[in-house]
């Protein structure tokens, strides 16, 4: 290492090095990059609704053909996707990268449902509330409230008591 580059890392420890993980600490904060929200999305920002009450680890979103609203205390695995877009198969080149809805496709995913690790959502679909998709499933077609799909498509494999 050059003298020049190691009175620089020198000068950047202490005082420096506190205030930037100070700084980066306040924007993880403001951002919410925590446990209970990782994702990454795709598409107009605003269509994306999730309470404060949700957590949402390492998923995927796409809003690019309608919105996706998450319920209250919904939570999901890890690696989740939640894609609205699709695009017409009739079309080739830049025309079917291009071609696709831009509404009519929205996901709703109601209140405490949880979406196990690798669930693949594809809109436009309803999750009932409470509702559980176990993991590696793919959802295309609407979910009743309080039962257990599973599977690649998803089915009913199991109807939950209400008993709170």
């Amino acid at each position: 290492m050059r003298l020049l580059d190691r009175v620089i890392a020198r000068v950047l420890r202490g005082p420096v090095e506190a205030l930037v993980a100070q700084k980066v600490a306040e924007q993880v904060a403001e951002l919410k990059l925590d446990a209970l929200y990782s994702y990454r999305w795709h598409g107009d920002r605003s269509r994306l609704h999730i309470p404060d009450t949700a957590v949402v680890n390492n998923a995927l979103f796409n809003m690019s053909g309608g919105t996706i609203t998450l319920g209250e205390y919904a939570f999901f695995g890890h690696d989740v996707a939640v894609l609205t877009g699709t695009h017409d198969i009739e079309l080739f080149g830049r025309d079917r990268q291009l071609g696709f809805p831009r509404s009519g496709r929205d996901v709703v995913i109601g209140d405490g449902v949880w979406l196990a690790s690798h669930v693949l959502v594809l809109g436009p679909v309803t999750i009932g509330e409470h509702a559980v998709v176990a993991a590696g499933s793919l959802v295309r077609e609407d979910v009743e409230p309080y039962t257990v799909v599973a599977g690649r498509p998803a089915k009913v494999i199991k109807t939950i008591a209400r008993t709170a």
